[in-house]
């Protein structure tokens, strides 16, 4: 049995592994178990016996206490059957080191992300449980699904296909699925306890005393993580005997298993500084600890911590992570008991302490995580020279690596400081820098599945502290992630509310972007009267405020809604505007794009002859502006719209100028296309694209 395994009863199974784990030490006992499991798997199901074919997957369960070996019997079961499924094992956790149980969604989520497929940020958990079914109907895996709570979290990861197989880790039973196989574990035999403990002292203790160490495998009940921790405790006392320690297990007058008597002489036997380490691990997010995070929940030097948790590491209370980093793991047996002795034996005060000195660390490590990204900055340098040696980042791919590593840890730590409700400044400061450093280092689209969880929680601080302008900030965020991905009446409603914040907080830019906004989801949705309306209610706005770039921009969005709905003479007025307002701006290149789609709306009404003088201006204004591209796709356009008025000759001459300007890759853009310059039909505005994660933060430093 794997030292991985046998001592969480609950590994770190995260949906993004597809093959079987590695184990690096022999498997010991269950035999009989998993004879039973496989003969499970080829036996006849309800629905074969009644004539029909199996509609869903096999589902096989292996219940029992947390530590007793459960996950290890799973690990074990998937390696030797792996090779019958030959599209992968898909893993998943459905608990959180504190038992908490994972969403299904985030869990379908995860495994679809595992078999490479696309999870639109803040889809709802049905259609994610769907695709994931949908996925798996035409596929042959292995599921394996650790730590599940109840069937409620099973049933919907269940494929429907009888050709793959679903192993599922338990407390107990999974009562509401049909045809589940139980497998209930209790402790070791004896043989295969005496030989767990083989693995973890020198055999020869063992050998000059058989009957002890069989004495202390049956005081230790058999239970796996018992008999690591005594292990450990054995191997860092040479001296001592396996009697001695079992006599003292044995003597233990506390009530409670096993697992509390050893545990509890193993953090009795630590120096005090060592044991208040050990109890404060219990409060790292996601089980999940590196020497930074020890270092801050113990504020001791990051040396020390390094030294600990190794200790720990040899002692089996914790287990390293396969990593570049340095990574351990708190077995998720061990976490609740650890939190149950810090909350006896640690005031409340302080135990609050150290999660704000962890939260605080960690905000520290993304600030620099994101600042690594921005060097070319004369200020940033500066920044970040200040910044202690222990908490810089070599390289920007250094950076981007921890942060890929801890990624689960980092939103774990968001999740846990917004439930907390004590530490809501740092919460928001977290967030903050979750988002900026995601967005340096991986950009909008591929972090948009974690930033939307992130705005979620950003919104839950908001309101609990009726902070409306970050209201707003979340709201916008979310519903341009919504419009992004489809969604738009649900981005509408979350735009009209970020509008009703936005006014509740008096900000402006928050109310000129949510009415924007709220025209552009009329646009996408066919409400072309609404969109113009809204969208010249934000441009009354921009045009009080002075704000000429952003007025230019507008007039063209209101002329763009005007023209889809067939209202040429008012599209071509307010295409006019936005060219007189991009001309007072002096932006030429702005000016140049408005007059070509001034000439695209004059062909639509009807006019060519107009449209060609158009055309002829706009192609002047881009030379003069110097964007080759932009010239060349008017040259195009220009060749089109002699081709309309019978001169295919000029067509041609302006045609070839624009394939000698760029080559082959210029094609005439489509009308959406050609429209997105000055707002086209998307549901967000063009300006949206660099602030579509900004979180707001009441924090000067950040």
């Amino acid at each position: 049995m794997t030292d991985q395994a046998v001592d969480a009863g609950g590994a770190d199974l995260s949906g993004d592994h597809r093959s079987p784990a590695a184990t690096n030490s022999r498997f010991l006992g269950r035999t009989r178990e998993l004879k039973e499991l496989r003969a499970d798997i080829e036996r006849a199901g309800l629905d074969t016996i009644s004539g029909r074919k199996a509609p869903r997957a096999r589902v096989l369960l292996i219940a029992g206490r947390p530590g007793c070996g459960r996950t290890a019997l799973a690990e074990e079961l998937v390696r030797q059957v792996a090779e019958r499924y030959p599209d992968g094992v898909l893993r998943a956790r459905l608990a959180e080191p504190d038992g908490t149980p994972v969403p299904v969604g985030r869990a379908a989520a995860g495994l679809l992300t595992a078999l490479g497929l696309p999870t639109p940020p803040g889809a709802a958990e049905e259609d994610l449980t769907e695709a994931l079914r949908d996925a798996l109907a035409d596929r042959r895996v292995l599921l394996l699904l650790d730590d599940a709570a109840d069937a409620e979290q099973v049933d919907p990861l269940l494929p429907d296909n009888a050709d793959c197989l679903l192993v599922a880790v338990s407390r107990g039973p999974l009562t509401g699925i049909a045809d589940v196989r139980p497998c209930t574990l209790g402790g070791l035999d004896t043989k295969s306890g005496v030989e767990l403990l083989a693995q973890r002292i020198d055999p020869v203790r063992i050998t000059v005393d058989p009957r002890a160490a069989e004495h202390l495998a049956e005081v230790c009940q058999g239970h796996p993580a018992a008999l690591v921790l005594a292990g450990g405790w054995l191997a860092a006392r040479p001296k001592a005997t396996v009697s001695d320690l079992a006599k003292q297990l044995h003597a233990d007058p506390a009530e409670g298993a096993a697992l509390e008597r050893v545990l509890r002489l193993v953090h009795d036997s630590l120096p005090g500084s060592a044991a208040r380490m050990l109890r404060l691990l219990a409060l790292a997010p996601a089980g999940d600890v590196d020497p930074q995070t020890a270092s801050a929940l113990a504020g001791c030097s990051l040396e020390s911590a390094r030294d600990l948790l190794d200790d720990f590491t040899a002692l089996g209370l914790l287990r390293t992570v396969p990593s570049a980093l340095p990574r351990y793991e708190v077995p998720g047996c061990l976490q609740p008991r650890l939190l149950a002795l810090a909350e006896r034996q640690d005031r409340p005060a302080e135990l609050q302490l150290a999660r704000a000195r962890m939260l605080e660390r960690t905000v520290r490590l993304l600030q620099s995580c994101r600042v690594i990204t921005e060097t070319d900055s004369p200020e940033t340098r500066e920044r970040l020279k200040g910044l202690p040696p222990g908490l810089r980042f070599p390289t920007p791919r250094a950076a981007e690596e921890w942060l890929l590593e801890r990624r689960e840890a980092l939103l774990a730590a968001a999740r846990l400081a917004v439930a907390d409700g004590e530490l809501d400044t740092l919460a928001r400061r977290l967030m903050s820098q979750l988002v900026r450093a995601m967005v340096a280092h991986f950009g909008t689209q591929a972090a948009a599945g974690d930033l939307y969880g992130i705005h979620r929680l950003v919104l839950d601080v908001a309101r609990r502290r009726h902070l409306p302008r970050e209201q707003a900030a979340a709201l916008l965020n979310l519903a341009d992630l919504d419009a992004r991905t489809g969604r738009t009446a649900d981005a509408l409603a979350r735009y009209r509310a970020a509008l009703d914040a936005g006014r509740a907080a008096n900000d402006p830019y928050a109310t000129g972007r949510a009415m924007e906004s709220v025209g552009g989801a009329h646009q996408e949705l066919g409400d072309y009267d609404r969109a113009a309306d809204w969208f010249g209610r934000a441009l009354a706005q921009r045009l009080a405020r002075g704000e000429r770039e952003d007025a230019a921009r507008l007039y063209g969005r209101i002329a763009t809604a005007h023209a889809y709905a067939g209202r040429y003479g008012e599209a071509l007025r307010n295409w006019r505007a936005a060219v007189a307002a991009h001309r007072k701006a002096g932006d030429v290149a702005a000016q140049a794009r408005a007059l070509s789609e001034l000439a695209r709306v004059q062909e639509y009404a009807g006019r060519p002859a107009e449209c060609l003088r158009t055309c002829q201006e706009a192609v002047e204004l881009a030379r003069r502006a110097a964007d080759a591209r932009l010239q060349a796709a008017l040259q195009l356009r220009l060749a089109d719209t002699l081709e309309r008025l019978g001169d295919p000759a000029a067509a041609g001459l302006h045609r070839g100028a624009a394939e000698r300007m760029l080559g082959d890759e210029i094609r005439p853009p489509g009308p959406a296309a050609a429209g997105a310059g000055e707002g086209g039909r998307g549901g967000t505005p063009r300006e949206h694209g660099a602030n579509a994660c900004e979180i707001r933060s009441a924090s000067s430093e950040d």
